[in-house]
């Protein structure tokens, strides 16, 4: 099976997907740790893929989304944004729009608190 062939797969089969350096538990860069922090402190069940355990899926993603840089989150099939879109739409509400449109489950309470902490 292709990289590509993986990853369409990778996206297709689970609800949120995160593409990272390092895994949810043990992220490996800061912008990994922070959007991988936001979906652990949110409850957000998510599939993890360390980038850094395969070269060809580290290049196959940024090819896939055509998006240079690592993390990538996707929902429900669907690229969402690297870090800074990320941190930008937990920030502004945008991310829990998009995880209750999706029928994510997330803990709005927790959600709130981020933007409080950060506001």
């Amino acid at each position: 099976m292709s990289a590509e062939d993986t990853i369409r797969k990778t996206v297709t089969e689970n609800d949120v997907v995160l593409f990272m350096k390092g895994t949810k538990m043990m992220p490996q860069c800061g912008f990994s740790s922070r959007v991988a922090g936001v979906l652990n402190y949110m409850g957000v069940e998510f599939a993890d893929v360390n980038v850094l355990a395969d070269e060809e899926i580290r290049q196959g993603i940024k090819d896939f989304s055509d998006w240079p840089t690592i993390p990538q989150l996707y929902v429900k099939g669907e690229f969402v944004g690297g870090c800074d879109i990320i941190t930008e739409m937990t920030l502004s509400g945008e991310l829990d729009t998009l995880f209750a449109e999706s029928g994510i489950s997330f803990d709005k309470d927790a959600a709130e608190k981020i933007r409080e902490a950060n506001g």
